[in-house]
């Protein structure tokens, strides 16, 4: 195969891009072990997340556009948290197809279970790294992000 040579930035990112990946796929596997007492995965734990930072009800496309991901994926877990009791629908007076997700008493207190869990892994995990070195690090990939994002809005638009 001919590949096209990536010059040393482009190798550099390269490599943090696949270290990248194996990084999530270990964050969710341990955040799957971390919540699996509570009857969460990781999955079920960001929706959860999402359904809270969002401040309101939100109907599920919006949580997908906010989460970065797929609205049929977030919408089966969504159907999946709402047998649980841990979620609930709501009418939508702008959208009468497109329900909104509130959380149910439930749903609260396990996130709020969830999150008792997760400072004592995270305080661990973090022990031994510089604060600017993450805060570097965030950065990076917020304006990665930001680059994707465009990079998809464009294409989109052709």
């Amino acid at each position: 195969m001919n590949y096209t040579e990536q010059t040393p930035l482009g190798s550099a990112l390269t490599g943090m891009i696949l270290e990248l990946f194996k990084l999530h796929s270990r964050v969710l596997a341990s955040g799957d072990k971390l919540v699996a007492p509570l009857g969460l995965t990781s999955a079920r734990w960001q929706i959860l997340g999402a359904i809270i930072a969002a401040g309101r009800p939100q109907p599920v496309a919006w949580l997908a556009r906010d989460m970065g991901a797929n609205r049929q994926n977030i919408q089966r877990i969504v159907n999946d948290l709402e047998k649980e009791g841990l979620v609930a629908f709501e009418s939508n007076p702008h959208h009468r197809r497109a329900q909104l997700i509130v959380l149910t008493d439930k749903g609260k207190q396990t996130f709020d279970a969830a999150m008792r869990l997760q400072a004592p892994w995270v305080n661990e995990l973090s022990e031994g790294l510089r604060i600017q070195d993450i805060e570097t690090m965030r950065e990076v990939m917020l304006a990665l992000r930001g680059k994707l994002e465009r990079n998809t809005d464009i294409a989109e638009e052709s």
